[in-house]
């Protein structure tokens, strides 16, 4: 692992995962994670902004 690549340590002292830790890593371990690339447990659009969400994919 490779900080700033792969994790960075935020304001509270605690590890961070970046989103391309997660892709190498392969597989959504349904956490939750700040950087989900399969974003697990972010509520699903309202169809607001559906085409700006659409482009941070």
């Amino acid at each position: 692992m490779e900080q700033s690549a792969d994790y960075y340590f935020n304001k509270e002292g605690l590890m961070v995962f970046t989103e391309a830790y997660h892709l190498k890593r392969g597989y959504c371990c349904k956490n939750g994670c700040k950087h989900c690339p399969w974003k697990y447990g972010r509520k699903k659009d309202s169809g607001n902004n559906s085409e700006l969400n659409s482009e941070k994919r």
